[in-house]
């Protein structure tokens, strides 16, 4: 759980990639802990309707959120919106995300993860913000050596994804070093999955699913007809892989435990936190565990494993609970609780009510276009 202290009420947070799958649950934390919300986002993974239910879910608090529809590779269109808003700080999901894509197409990647958070980056530094929340992920540390992972251990990427996430907390480390008035943490997060408690917010992805969770709640569904388990001879508990599942709601938290704690250490350079629950899960504990929740069974298809894939890897999250006050506090079956909620009441995602628009109000000075939900601009 965040320990905050309360949320400044004029502290604006721009938080880009917020229409996504976590940029949707920390938008609605970070505006029901009292701050003025600002989302871009490029709609390429994510979708409106997503947003509306963020509002909708904030009740009140929904008129402090402002929505703007723009690419990071697009500077002048970030230059546009911190023309319309001063920020306090800067969540940075918005990226490319898929580990077997990035391989068969590492250019976008780059282009998308580096060059649109060097832009970024440089128009925060032109306009004198200068805190930073970093979505980096468990994948920097590639094939660990030991389980479970800490901060310290070593970082070796396995793919063009990981390479990008890694970049950039390198770029940080540097620009941090050359200009002590940056404030940046890196938050290393594991395995995401569970939806909001409501069921009105989910992972919800474009075309064929790339992790676990997803393609388990679309064969329950019936979207697909089976789950196929890649690797059933590893070193584990049960020959399957295991990994540190967290739910999204813990993420969110986490994240504005992060904000508190750029904004109350002058001196915190570039810091990075794993969240995670520092327990290893496999894949058919989680099968089981869904089942359980949704009750019914889940037709399971055992193949090869996948080259490159760990047999076990899980954190230790014992500095951001030191350092940031958090903890997570969702275990498996809340996470398979909320997954199944959330499928059960949307078992084609937001697919069905896309057809909506959000109302939107075009701005007359940049190549974008503004959506204001139930906001104005600041």
């Amino acid at each position: 759980m965040a320990v905050n202290g309360g949320a400044h009420p004029e502290r604006c947070i721009l938080v880009t990639g917020g229409a996504g799958y976590i940029g949707t649950h920390t938008s609605l934390q970070l505006l029901l802990d009292g701050y003025k919300v600002v989302i871009i986002d490029n709609f390429l993974n994510s979708c409106e309707e997503a947003v509306r239910r963020v509002v909708d879910l904030a009740g009140k608090r929904g008129k402090n959120l402002v929505v703007h529809k723009l690419d990071l590779c697009d500077k002048q269109a970030i230059e546009n919106v911190f023309d319309l808003h001063r920020f306090d700080a800067v969540i940075h999901f918005a990226g490319l995300k898929a580990v077997g894509e990035s391989c068969a197409k590492p250019l976008p990647y780059y282009v998308n993860n580096i060059l649109g958070t060097l832009n970024l980056l440089d128009v925060m530094s032109t306009r004198n913000c200068k805190k930073f929340v970093f979505s980096s992920s468990a994948t920097v540390y590639g094939q660990p050596e030991s389980v479970p992972v800490t901060e310290e251990s070593s970082l070796y990427v396995l793919n063009p994804y990981g390479r990008t996430k890694l970049q950039v907390e390198e770029m940080m480390r540097d620009i941090c070093s050359a200009d002590p008035d940056w404030r940046t943490i890196v938050l290393r997060y594991f395995n995401p999955v569970g939806a909001h408690p409501s069921g009105r917010l989910g992972e919800d992805p474009q075309g064929f699913p790339n992790n676990l969770m997803p393609f388990v709640q679309q064969v329950a569904v019936g979207r697909r007809k089976e789950l196929t388990v890649f690797g059933s001879d590893y070193n584990t508990k049960d020959g399957t892989g295991v990994r540190d599942y967290i739910h999204v709601q813990d993420l969110a938290t986490g994240h504005s435990a992060a904000l508190h704690k750029l904004f109350t250490t002058p001196d915190i350079g570039c810091t990075a936190y794993n969240l995670g629950t520092g327990k290893g899960t496999s894949v058919l504990e989680i099968v089981a565990a869904f089942e359980k929740a949704a009750g019914l069974k889940i037709p399971l298809r055992i193949a090869d494993r996948r080259p490159g894939d760990c047999s076990e890897v899980y954190c230790a999250p014992d500095k951001a609970r030191r350092e940031l006050g958090w903890i997570a506090q969702n275990g498996i079956d809340e996470m398979c609780r909320d997954q199944w909620k959330w499928a059960s009441n949307n078992p084609n995602g937001y697919r069905s009510e896309q057809v909506q628009s959000l109302d939107s109000k075009p701005v007359v000075n940049g190549n974008h276009e503004a959506v204001i939900i139930n906001g104005t601009a600041t």
